[in-house]
This record gives structure tokens, C-alpha cells and sequence, in this order.
């Protein structure tokens, strides 16, 4: 006797149904995560680092900018704090913001453009900055520059953490 008909068909339907329901609430849970921002799915872990040593301690985030050769006024070095914002940097909670706007599970913010990748021939100018420190708990090391297109927009995502070169305001 095969093993196929051992089993009704209306014993199979229950456990395909299972399955069934199974597969489309993991789907529907993982897809629920996927919009979920870093420092949102921090907080609803439960208290951060932060949170827990009143600001101080590895778990805030802390950057350092190096911003050069972008005119006086934009020129130096700035020191950024979030959660909660501060430091020397001139817009702490606007940078901060813009941070956090980009920052994704799986994907960097920090990421420089592909190589190989096709960019508008355009100069922005000779400014160039550097990001070092401590972002959403992984180390930063990362350099932006205005030479094309693709460096351009690297850029302008991530104003006011660097400076508006478009407005010439400061940040």
C-alpha cells in the first residue's frame, strides 16, 4: 500500500492550510520590519545605551567632520552628537535627522558611489569632506567629494550633515 493513499484528502487539506497561513503571517511580519528604521527598531527592543548612561557611553552615535576647500564659513572641523543631538556642528538636529532619513537595515548610508557607475560629467567644485566615528553602533570612515554627478547628489543627500554648496548658506 502506497503511502498516498494512507493519507484522505481531507487530512492533507488542514495541514496545507497550516501551511499556508504559516508562510503569509511570517510574510506579512517580515514585511512589516522591512520600513522599520534602525533607531526605531532600537526603541521598540527596549532602552538603548544611550538611554540607559544618560547620553554617554559606546552606544551614541558620534561623528566627526571634516569639511574642506567649500569657501570660509564652511570650512573646519565639527563634532556631532545624536541621541541626543549636539556637539559643535552648526545644525546638530538638522544632520542628525538627515542621518537618520537615510539610514536603513541593510544598507549604508555611509556608501560610497559603485565603481564603474555612469555619472552626469558635471563639477561641483573643489570641496571635500571626510566622516569618521560611530553610526547606528557601526564605525564610520567614509569621504565625500563634488567632482561629478554621482559625488554631487552623494553629497546634497546628506546636507545638512555636510554644507549646502547649492543655497551658499553655511549648513
Amino acid at each position: 500500500m502506497s503511502r498516498s493513499s494512507l493519507t484522505s484528502p481531507t487530512t492533507t487539506r488542514p495541514r496545507l492550510r497550516r501551511l499556508v497561513v504559516g508562510a503569509a503571517a511570517s510574510v506579512a511580519a517580515f514585511g512589516s520590519m522591512a520600513g522599520v528604521s534602525p533607531a526605531a527598531a532600537y526603541a521598540q527592543a527596549g532602552p538603548s545605551p544611550v538611554q540607559l548612561g544618560g547620553g554617554q557611553g559606546p552606544g551614541r552615535d558620534h561623528l566627526t567632520v571634516a569639511v574642506r576647500n567649500a569657501g570660509s564659513g564652511f570650512d573646519g572641523t565639527y563634532e556631532l552628537h545624536c541621541g541626543p543631538d549636539g556637539g559643535s556642528h552648526p545644525d546638530p538636529r538638522g544632520a542628525c535627522a538627515a542621518l537618520e532619513r537615510d539610514t536603513r537595515w541593510g544598507r549604508d548610508v555611509f556608501t560610497p558611489a559603485p565603481q564603474g557607475g555612469f555619472c552626469t560629467m558635471q563639477y561641483g567644485g573643489p570641496a571635500t569632506a571626510r566622516v569618521t566615528g560611530t553610526w547606528a553602533g557601526r564605525p564610520v570612515d567614509a569621504t565625500y567629494d563634488r567632482r561629478d554627478g554621482c559625488g554631487i547628489a552623494r553629497w546634497d543627500r546628506l546636507v545638512p550633515l555636510l554644507p549646502d554648496m547649492r543655497s551658499g548658506k553655511r549648513f
